[in-house]
């Protein structure tokens, strides 16, 4: 069965109603909970608010300037032609390449936090994604004097559009790599138990943990995107409008882990005085009714009186002993 422009602009349509709604809630609780977490205004990241919030603004208008050609086309010209190019499906697609640069950002954010704050690791990811939104834009000034009702890139634009959509793929593939092995790098695995987590003992958990963590939902919708744009393929048109929503929902999910405490690294933290993997305190601490005390790198200590507690020695205050680990970071 072969879908025409027109159908795969209904569907795109249809399912981008449906994960804007999704996106939508996640937004809300993400944003209250890093209100919560963050104790009020004052602690609060302020970058990953602004960046959230405005995230989330342009996929609204996204989805906006869609409903507002879907009510017009239908009431005009019916589906024929759906697809074709309007000034406002023009100011729809170039919101696509705004709002991927925007959710970029916040991934590239916490790749800087996960690297101890280091600008030389996101300087490459930084320019790819912008290069990347200035290719669409000359892509659609272009478009605007060759045929500007098209509802596909013509083929003399189809390299400049591809270079669009695969720099931040590009992007993707490096902030997604260097995050996700960060996140292993930091694990228990490694014999580092931060911030008190709760680590996934299975393989399986670990990976999916690891999969929200470094936003590769944001990168196989990328992926995929790329591949359909590069071939001409009439499904382009459901991924790009759903792709809008993916952009915000990935970091939405990582923001929600984060301030429920389900992060696997403590760079995550939601308040503005964040400590970075290199700012961490060692605590001592007695685990059951064993003689040995440990630091939290996993090294035993001298043997010390047995006792039925946990007992942090930095803070003085008795845990149950069920509790395998003690939340201590700057």
């Amino acid at each position: 069965m072969t879908i025409d422009n027109d159908m795969a602009a209904l569907i795109g349509f249809g399912c981008e109603a449906f994960f804007y709604g999704c996106y939508t809630i996640l937004f809300a609780m993400s944003i209250h909970l890093m209100f919560i977490r963050s104790y009020g205004w004052s602690g609060l990241n302020r970058p990953i608010l602004i960046i959230s919030v405005f995230l989330y603004m342009g996929c609204s208008a996204h989805f906006a300037l869609e409903f507002s050609h879907f009510y017009t086309v239908l009431t005009t010209t019916g589906v024929n032609k759906f697809a074709n190019e309007t000034p406002v499906l023009m100011g729809a697609d170039f919101l696509i390449s705004v709002t991927d640069f925007t959710g970029q950002l916040i991934l590239i954010y916490r790749c800087w936090l996960l690297w101890s704050r280091n600008y030389w690791i996101i300087i490459l990811p930084f320019l790819t994604s912008l290069s990347g939104l200035v290719c669409i834009s000359q892509v659609l000034r272009l478009l605007i004097h060759i045929d500007p009702t098209s509802p596909m890139a013509p083929r003399s634009l189809v390299p400049l559009g591809l270079a669009g959509f695969t720099l931040p793929l590009c992007t993707n593939v490096f902030v997604t790599g260097l995050i996700a092995g960060r996140i292993w790098y930091l694990s228990p695995r490694k014999a580092r138990d931060l911030r008190g987590a709760r680590f996934p003992l299975g393989t399986g958990r670990a990976a999916i943990d690891i999969i929200i963590e470094s936003g590769a939902l944001y990168l196989a919708m990328q992926l995929v995107l790329v591949i359909l744009f590069a071939i001409g393929h009439p499904a382009q048109g459901i991924v790009a409008v759903i792709a809008v929503q993916i952009y915000g929902i990935a970091p939405a999910l990582i923001i929600i882990r984060v301030a429920l405490g389900l992060s696997s690294t403590p760079s995550g933290r939601l308040g503005s005085g964040a400590a970075s993997s290199s700012q961490l305190v060692h605590t001592r601490v007695r685990i059951g009714y064993s003689k040995t005390l440990y630091m939290d790198s996993g090294q035993p200590l001298a043997p010390e009186i047995p006792m039925p507690r946990i007992k942090s020695r930095t803070s003085g205050e008795d845990l149950p002993s069920s509790c395998s680990c003690v939340e201590n970071a700057v």
